[in-house]
């Protein structure tokens, strides 16, 4: 399954992964972590364990620091 990865501010990207993957899996290749992102479908935050259910995804990275 190919997906578009668009990271916000940043690049896009086309990631291949297995049908079954989660959303999760569409990060590695990013070099992300599902803890420093969250990832947006249709407007909406998704879990990271879900599967992908999407061809287009949006992540945002987080905000950290004090």
């Amino acid at each position: 399954m190919n997906v578009t990865v668009e990271v916000a501010g940043e690049d896009t990207h086309e990631v291949t992964v297995a049908e079954d993957a989660t959303y999760a899996d569409l990060l590695g290749p990013l070099e992300l972590s599902p803890h420093e992102v969250s990832i947006v479908v249709d407007d909406r935050t998704v879990p990271s364990d879900h599967p992908v259910e999407s061809d287009h995804v949006r992540v945002v990275r987080l905000i950290k620091g004090g």
